[in-house]
């Protein structure tokens, strides 16, 4: 690893302390924070996806939160781009990179950069041709071409299914194995990896809970009634499927109760964070209890040679 760049990464499921630990880190250490979170690049989309405060941004100086407008999409091949750019700024202001979220693709993208030269070019007559039909029937198709992908894709996730199975017929490959094909290429920063939320599960789903039971005290359903009014939030776009928002669709149109709403918003962003630990679990990174340990384990770290 010698001569290569140092950077600190926290990853880890929704509610499971990483920003805090991630702002300690850079406090400590002399860091700057940057997002990997999917939703937070999103601007005006702040209290669904817990942006951090205007008294941690003013601590700590974050990149790439409010990046880009609601209705955009982004790729993690964008992600890599905008983080590589930010990293170089940290390093030029001569402070320590520390990258924190819970989007596993973003991060692994980081860690493990792809080739992305060699993915397959979009086919608009094929995508046409598959949005004409509806969300489950597509999630089916994926299915039964594409088992693994589905695993990894909600069904309500139309753009994703529908790119999955756009590759499929394009090349006769499936998502799963056009993904292991794709040259992979050592990167030339050296990460240290640490992973938050694995200690207790229950105690997890408790923080869960009690997160969205404080996002609804501090305003959750003004701000997508808000959102979807000024068109922000709009069908097809990746931020109209944010879990935090399209819970409470239901209720804001008159269909369901705001506590059936919420109680489905607890359940789905539970289940949210055990995909995150899933996906988390096949990294060699180091699983930090406290503070405590992590700082420890950055200290070790910067101090190897």
């Amino acid at each position: 690893m010698s001569g290569k760049r140092k950077i600190v990464i926290v990853g880890g499921p929704t509610a499971s302390g990483k920003s805090a630990l991630a702002l300690k880190l850079c406090q400590q250490f002399g860091g700057e924070l940057i997002s990997a979170d999917s939703m937070q690049i999103y601007k005006r989309l702040d209290i669904g996806t817990a942006k951090p405060t205007p008294d941690e941004t003013a601590l700590v100086k974050h990149h790439l939160i409010d990046i880009r407008e609601p209705w955009e999409n982004y790729s993690a091949a964008e992600f890599v781009t905008d983080a590589r750019a930010a990293i170089d700024s940290v390093f030029s202001a001569g402070k320590l990179p520390v990258v924190c979220g819970g989007t596993g693709l973003y991060i692994e993208a980081l860690i493990h950069p792809t080739d992305y030269s060699q993915q397959t070019e979009a086919n608009d007559a094929i995508r046409a041709e598959l949005m004409k039909k509806d969300a489950h029937g597509l999630w089916e198709e994926l299915s039964r071409v594409d088992p693994e992908a589905a695993a990894k894709t909600h069904e309500n996730n139309k753009k994703r299914v529908v790119r999955a199975l756009e590759i499929y017929y394009m090349t006769g490959k499936t998502k799963t194995e056009t993904d292991k094909e794709q040259k992979k290429t050592e990167s030339d920063l050296d990460c240290l990896l640490l992973l938050t939320g694995f200690s207790d599960r229950r105690a997890l789903y408790d923080r869960i809970d009690r997160r969205v039971d404080e996002m609804i005290n501090a305003g959750l359903v003004g701000e997508t009634k808000r959102l979807l009014q000024s068109g922000d939030l709009r069908p097809g776009t990746t931020a109209y499927q944010a879990i935090g928002y399209k819970e409470l669709f239901p209720y804001i149109n008159g269909e369901k109760t705001l506590d059936e709403c919420v109680s489905k918003l607890k359940q789905a962003t539970r289940n949210y964070a055990k995909r995150q630990l899933t996906w988390f679990s096949r990294y060699d990174g180091i699983k930090v209890g406290d503070a405590e340990a992590a700082e420890a384990a950055v200290r070790s770290f910067l101090e190897r040679s």
